[in-house]
């Protein structure tokens, strides 16, 4: 495969609302970013992708753009953002741009227009339909956040489509006047010089013809649709061919056999996905919060499954967490007894696979779920939708809160917790949602005067990655498949071998060397605990031990 910068690359997702507050408003901003760029050079990222900071009345935290060129007040101006992009830039990191354009806000002046009348130029940037005879909605479609897609517009007596909030319409990929405005505001951020674009749900662009209803699953409907490809690649024609820039497409309900596809090097289309197969293992299939338990062999299946159907011909996105999923730490690792070893084993697995890895805000100082007590605290509107729709339905307080405590996408927004002072150091004033308590403890002053602690970790993981490029560009071969406890694969490339060990559980267990590497020489290249020297073909590994081994 081809050698290029972002599969080098490590990447650090920024949700600016809770990243800093540099003016003393109780939410980050552009400012505060640049206030902290040295310490993620620190960290030894390359790329910052940036959650939204576009204008915006913030129905979903930013999600519902109401003006594309312009910056949310509450981030700050133009010019602090172009400082940013310099500041940035100058410390040799690169910005990722989220591009949000499945739907915009009802308060973007192309929405506007297009409720003005029925005759009006803007009117098809967006997908309206007639009521059926009835004066229902015109199919069955629901929203992702809960009840009908459809709202109906008094004035015009006709529905449109927002499988989001009602304050998110969808835009109409059919119109080719509004891809070619999307096309120029797209450019507007390339030349200002910006590196790249996170694409938000971009495989919903395309609805099928007639607007079916749905009967078993959205796929081939309104989720990867009969055009999506077409738009893609006009997309890369008329943008991304033209400049030397990273694209990543968040694609929901895409199967790894579909994933090439999209990321195929000889198809044009995006450089790497976001598949959410691991994200969505542990859940009941038709409801998020109704949380079940993960198995290592599923979490090692989803890793393979991908690996080998990309193999040679696409990219892959490596994350546990970002910021619409609990934090890896409580989710995949054990926050409790072992917080600060699970979460270095969970990193070692993200940055010693094959793909590129993100990185999101608070991970490399081991930040947990914040487990709020009282529905006060939550300001998700995915969250807060479905508790009064589950409370409409007679679930109880009680047994909506177990659901919501581990699930709710506020556990990954609370504050950056910088330091043990009021507020975690976030903010001088009440931050927009509460802080976790645990912030004490857990933040980035202490982690950077513990040599030992979550965060030089990562900086060793990421160094060692850009000093292998075994690990970037290497095959790699799982070992013991069926082990329910270990993790453990080989990476090769020509002469160089790397063998990964990691125990996802908090119990002892052993690991036999393969017979093909015994009577090798084994040099630590890096681990959560102190490793001596392998004296035996057994090697007993402590509760989440991680162990990456260079074998010559």
């Amino acid at each position: 495969m081809k050698r290029t910068w972002w599969k080098e690359a490590v990447v650090y997702q920024i949700y600016p609302r809770s990243f800093k507050d540099s003016n003393k408003d109780g939410i980050g901003d552009l400012n505060g970013i640049i206030e902290k760029l040295d310490y993620l050079k620190l960290l030894g990222i390359d790329v910052i992708w940036l959650s939204p900071v576009y204008k915006s009345p913030n129905d979903d935290n930013g999600y519902d753009i109401s003006d594309y060129q312009d910056i949310m007040d509450e981030f700050g101006s133009m010019e602090d953002f172009d400082r940013l992009l310099k500041e940035a830039h100058d410390r040799g990191i690169k910005i990722l741009m989220d591009l949000v354009v499945n739907h915009c806000s009802d308060e973007h002046k192309w929405f506007v227009e297009s409720c003005s009348s029925k005759d009006n130029p803007y009117r098809d940037y967006y997908i309206w339909r007639d009521p059926q005879e009835d004066g229902s909605c015109p199919n069955n479609w629901n929203s992702f956040f809960g009840g009908s897609a459809w709202q109906y517009h008094e004035e015009t007596g006709q529905y449109y489509l927002h499988l989001f909030t009602k304050k998110q319409p969808d835009l109409n990929w059919e119109n080719e006047d509004m891809r070619n405005d999307i096309y120029k505001m797209m450019r507007y951020w390339l030349d200002k010089g910006i590196d790249g674009f996170r694409m938000d749900v971009f495989n919903m662009y395309s609805k099928k013809e007639g607007f079916p209803d749905v009967v078993d699953s959205p796929d081939g409907i309104y989720i990867n649709g009969p055009k999506i490809h077409d738009y893609v690649k006009e997309m890369n024609k008329e943008v991304f061919s033209k400049y030397d820039m990273m694209t990543v497409g968040e694609a929901p309900c895409v199967p790894s056999s579909m994933g090439h596809l999209y990321v195929d090097e000889n198809r044009d289309e995006l450089n790497m996905i976001f598949h959410f197969d691991l994200m969505d293992m542990p859940n009941h299939p038709s409801d998020k919060f109704l949380d079940s338990d993960w198995k290592l062999k599923d979490v090692k299946d989803i890793f393979m499954r991908w690996y080998d159907d990309l193999k040679d011909r696409g990219w892959n996105s490596l994350f546990m967490n970002n910021h619409d999923q609990p934090r890896m730490v409580s989710r995949f690792g054990n926050d409790k007894e072992y917080r600060v070893e699970s979460a270095k084993m969970l990193a070692t697995l993200i940055h010693t696979f094959q793909g590129t890895p993100y990185i999101y805000q608070g991970e490399e100082i081991g930040m947990t779920n914040v487990y709020f007590d009282d529905m006060k605290d939550y300001r998700d509107v995915e969250t807060l939708n479905y508790y009064k729709e589950k409370i409409d339905e007679g679930v109880s307080h009680d047994e909506l809160l177990k659901r919501i405590k581990p699930t709710s996408r506020d556990n990954a927004r609370t504050p950056i917790q910088w330091d043990d002072s009021e507020n975690a150091g976030f903010s001088d004033v009440t931050p927009w949602i509460d802080v976790n308590p645990n912030y004490k403890e857990i933040n980035v002053k202490k982690s950077l005067e513990d040599k030992n602690s979550v965060f030089y970790y990562y900086q060793k993981l990421i160094k060692f990655r850009k000093e292998n490029p075994v690990i970037v560009y290497g095959d790699l071969e799982l070992i013991y498949k069926d082990d329910e406890n270990i993790f453990s694969y080989v990476r090769r490339l020509d002469d160089e071998v790397i063998l990964v060990i990691l125990n996802f559980f908090d119990k002892e267990v052993e690991f036999k060397i393969p017979d093909e590497y015994k009577g090798k020489r084994f040099e630590v290249g890096i681990s959560n605990y102190e490793v001596d020297e392998i004296n035996s073909d057994v090697i007993k590994l402590k509760p989440y031990e991680a162990r990456v081994y260079k074998i010559s």
